[in-house]
């Protein structure tokens, strides 16, 4: 199976710069063809599994990382498309207010983790065996992402997603803008 970048229609943003977003998805794309690329490795060298045993592995582990990067992508840069929109009533807003007692206290909770020192994602996941939501920091693009709990929220925190606009020590200032451009309606449509 093949993989194929999506296109994402994602207006000018307040605070992220269009040429943030375009090296960005130039990094997307780049993932999605890794994955094609390791994927195709696995079967060729599948031929022969016990001459390649060791390559296969290590493609195998590469694969959860390029895997992880092209999904986790997709659910960012989605959230973009068709410009701000609030939080409307309904499923996710009444479970925000219900689990941390307001949507601002969620978000402030949420951007604390996403302050997390290091690279990785700040992910607000729904957990349909208990009907609550979860959030937590992910390493990298896959090391503890939360497994059969599906993503709401996915806020990058790698350096690529704002060091062009803003310096490290002022990634605080990235996370408010990555909010303030945020098409709720989206995010809220995740959560069915």
């Amino acid at each position: 199976m093949k993989y194929e970048p999506l296109t994402f229609t994602i207006p000018v943003l307040d605070g992220i710069s269009a040429d943030t977003i375009e090296n960005h998805l130039a990094l997307y794309r780049g993932y999605v063809k890794h994955v094609n690329l390791i994927n195709d490795k696995i079967t060729a060298y599948s031929s022969d599994p016990e001459n390649n045993a060791f390559a296969i592995a290590e493609m195998q582990r590469r694969l959860g990382f390029e895997f992880g990067g092209m999904r986790n992508h997709e659910y960012y840069f989605s959230q973009f498309e068709d410009g701000a929109k609030p939080l409307p009533e309904g499923t996710l807003r009444r479970k925000l207010e219900t689990q941390w007692s307001s949507v601002e206290a969620w978000q402030l909770r949420f951007q604390e983790i996403a302050k997390t020192r290091g690279i990785g994602w700040a992910m607000l996941y729904h957990d349909p065996h208990t009907d609550q939501l979860v959030q937590t920091w992910v390493d990298e693009q896959h090391i503890g992402q939360l497994a059969d709990l599906d993503i709401v929220l996915a806020l990058d925190m790698w350096e690529h997603s704002y060091l062009r606009d803003y310096l490290s020590a002022d990634k605080g200032k990235y996370v408010e803008a990555f909010f303030n451009n945020l098409n709720w309606e989206i995010v809220s449509d995740r959560l069915v």
